[in-house]
């Protein structure tokens, strides 16, 4: 009577396994595959007795051999379970993805457990491995992730210029201001205008500023470093941060950036329109108190680029 209980609970224990939809196999010691649910046949395309007494590996050779039986072995000789999720490892055993929703994928996303399976000695004889499909939750985390970076990209970048925006560049300023003040070192600003750009607007038209602005922008981000900061102070004005560089460095780059724009021509309906820009530099050589007094002596630096003739570079002293 207990030998025919026992059976029939097997039974049951087999039809839940086959029928529910993780995939489930388990393997010897030597990595010999004893048991392959459904699950595992409808996405991998093997019969169970075509996987049965096949070696693990053979059946996925891309999985990382060394690697899986480091966590098998600590499995078996631990006697605890180990896991592994998405985010780390995006699948064990690669298998397409037929979700039609999550059809950005060519792969399904994974998370498994190792389970040791003792026997009736205690030994542990099998491991199981147990294989849930979590690309639907992969697919709209990672949708997630993208929305919340082009949500963060968009809170920093002005849009016209594809540069950071005011907010965006200040705080990197006052950031890069507390880090001097605590451990020293150089950094500068550099603060430049179109010259005469409401002639520019009257002139060709506003449409005609935008593209001027946005042939500005792009002559700034081709001679930048990784570590510069380049940002649209607002209308026609812009600011580029240089850490590590002393007012004489970031004198050579203003200047750089000048006769760059000098020699421009922007073609607007058939109409070449040229101009130049004034720069003013200051750096953190002098003391202050705030990053808004470093704004200040860059701005003043402008203006007396501007009342001395415009396109031209003015340093602060250093």
């Amino acid at each position: 009577m207990t030998d025919a209980l026992d059976l029939g609970e097997f039974h049951w224990m087999l039809a839940i396994v086959q029928s529910i939809d993780v995939g489930v196999v388990v393997f010897d010691r030597d990595y010999r595959v004893e048991v392959w649910n459904t699950f595992m046949e409808n996405r991998s395309g093997r019969l169970p007795a075509d996987a049965r007494l096949q070696s693990f590996f053979s059946l996925f050779p891309e999985v990382e051999e060394q690697w899986f039986r480091h966590k098998v072995e600590s499995v078996a000789t631990l006697g605890t379970p180990s896991f592994t999720i998405w985010e780390q490892r995006p699948y064990l055993v690669r298998f397409k993805n037929y979700q039609p929703i999550t059809g950005l994928e060519d792969f399904m996303y994974q998370n498994t457990t190792l389970l040791p399976l003792k026997a009736t000695s205690g030994e542990i004889e099998h491991i199981g491995l147990i294989i849930y499909d979590v690309t639907d939750v992969a697919i709209n985390r990672k949708r997630l992730q993208k929305a919340n970076e082009e949500l963060q990209w968009l809170s920093s970048t002005d849009r016209l210029t594809g540069l950071f925006n005011r907010g965006h560049w200040e705080e990197r300023l006052r950031q890069e201001h507390l880090r001097h003040s605590r451990y020293g070192g150089r950094a500068a600003l550099v603060m430049f205008d179109i010259d005469h750009f409401k002639r520019i607007n009257d002139t060709y038209g506003h449409q005609a500023g935008d593209r001027v602005i946005r042939t500005v922008a792009d002559v700034m981000r081709a001679g930048m470093r990784d570590t510069d900061v380049a940002g649209r102070y607002g209308g026609e004005e812009f600011a580029l941060l240089l850490p590590d560089t002393d007012c004489r460095g970031a004198a050579m780059v203003a200047e750089r950036l000048r006769q760059a724009v000098e020699s421009l021509v922007v073609e607007y309906q058939e109409q070449d329109i040229r101009f130049t820009i004034s720069l003013g530099v200051a750096d953190l050589s002098l003391p202050t108190t705030t990053h808004a007094e470093l704004i200040e002596r860059a701005d003043a630096a402008l203006y007396r680029s501007k009342s001395a003739g415009r396109n031209r570079v003015t340093l602060q002293e250093c």
